[in-house]
C-alpha cells in the first residue's frame, strides 16, 4: 500500500516526522480532538482541508501534534467541521456526548430560562432543596465602595446577627492578607482560600451578615455556592460613586499610578454585571444620604424576606 494514501485509499498529506515523546502534549491532544471531530463528521483530510481553505499539509501537521496552529487556522476549522472553537481547544462541556446533548438543549434559550435550568440543576445536585438556613444569611456582593462593609454592619446589629468579612476569614485561613496570597501565590491560591472560607462561615452560621469580596463571582463554583447557601444582594453604584467612596476611605490605590483606573473599573463593573445581577436582589446606593440607603435597604429587604 502506497504509504502516502490514508487506510481508505484516499491521499494523504505526510506529516513532519517527529518523535512522539518530544511534541507537546497539548497539541497530540489537540490534533487528536481535530481528527476525532473530522471523524464524527465524515471527512477526509483532504475534504476538511478544502472546505477550511487551508493547505492539506497544515492540516496534517496539526493532526500529527506538531502544528502550532494560530487561532485564525483553528477558527478555520472549526467552521469547517461546524463545530465552536471550544469543542478543538478540549473545553470540558465538549469532552463527551452528554456534555453536547446539555450544550444543545441549553443553546439559544433566554436569561431567565438558563436561571431556571441552573436552580434545577443545584436541587438536583446538592440533594434535594436549598439549604433551609439559606434566607438567614445575607450575602452582600459588589464592587468595593458599594457599602457591603458599612451597611453589612448597620444591618447586622439590627437583625442582631453576626457580621463577617469574608476577607478577614481569608486572613486567618491563610495566615496573611489577601493582597499577600496574590503577590505570593497567584490569584489560583486566593481563590481557593474564598472557598474555603465561604463553607467555613456557612458551617459556623446559620444566621449572619457577610460582606463578600468584589471578585467573588469571578470562580464559578465559589459563586453557586454562595448562591445556594446565602440570600445574596448586590449593592449597586455608579462608577463615579465607587471610585469617590473608596479614595475617601483614604484608599488611593485606584489612582496609584493609573490615569485609566476610571475606564478600568468601568471595564471590570461590566465584566461582572452579570454574574452580580444573579442575585437574589439589587439595591442601587448611588446619591444617597447613608441613613436613607440603610433604611430603604432595610425596608426592601424585609419585604423581599417576607414574600419568599
Amino acid at each position: 500500500m502506497n504509504k502516502s494514501a490514508h487506510a481508505d485509499g484516499l491521499p494523504m498529506a505526510r506529516a513532519i516526522p517527529e518523535k512522539t515523546a518530544d511534541k507537546d502534549p497539548f497539541l497530540v491532544a489537540l490534533g487528536e480532538r481535530v481528527r476525532t471531530l473530522r471523524a464524527r463528521r465524515g471527512l477526509t483530510r483532504k475534504a476538511l482541508a478544502g472546505d477550511a481553505g487551508v493547505s492539506e499539509r497544515h492540516v496534517a501537521n496539526l493532526e500529527s501534534g506538531v502544528g502550532n496552529a494560530s487561532v485564525l487556522f483553528l477558527r478555520q476549522l472549526a467552521q469547517a467541521l461546524n463545530c465552536t472553537l471550544a469543542e478543538i481547544v478540549g473545553d470540558e462541556t465538549t469532552s463527551s456526548a452528554e456534555w453536547l446533548l446539555i450544550r444543545e438543549i441549553l443553546h439559544g434559550r433566554d436569561g431567565e430560562a438558563l436561571t431556571r435550568a441552573r436552580q434545577a440543576l443545584t436541587e438536583l445536585f446538592a440533594g434535594s432543596e436549598r439549604d433551609p438556613d439559606r434566607r438567614g444569611r445575607i450575602a452582600l456582593i459588589g464592587l468595593r465602595g458599594a457599602g457591603k462593609s458599612t451597611l453589612g454592619r448597620m444591618l447586622a446589629d439590627d437583625l442582631r446577627v453576626p457580621f463577617v468579612e469574608l476577607n478577614r476569614v481569608i486572613e486567618q485561613l491563610a495566615g496573611c492578607p489577601p493582597s499577600e496570597i496574590y503577590s505570593l501565590y497567584g490569584s489560583g491560591a486566593y481563590r481557593r482560600y474564598e472557598l474555603r472560607a465561604l463553607e467555613a462561615v456557612v458551617a459556623e452560621h446559620p444566621r449572619a451578615v457577610i460582606a463578600s469580596p468584589g471578585g467573588i463571582v469571578s470562580d464559578a463554583a465559589t459563586f453557586n455556592f454562595l448562591l445556594t447557601h446565602c440570600y445574596t444582594v448586590w449593592l449597586q453604584a455608579s462608577p463615579e460613586e465607587h471610585m469617590k467612596r473608596v479614595v475617601a476611605q483614604g484608599d488611593l490605590r485606584p489612582m496609584s499610578g493609573n490615569t485609566e483606573a476610571m475606564d478600568d473599573l468601568k471595564r471590570i463593573l461590566a465584566g461582572r454585571a452579570d454574574f452580580y445581577a444573579k442575585a437574589d436582589m439589587s439595591f442601587d446606593t448611588s446619591g444617597k444620604a447613608l441613613a436613607d440607603t440603610y433604611l430603604q435597604l432595610r425596608g426592601r429587604l424585609a419585604v423581599q424576606l417576607s414574600v419568599e
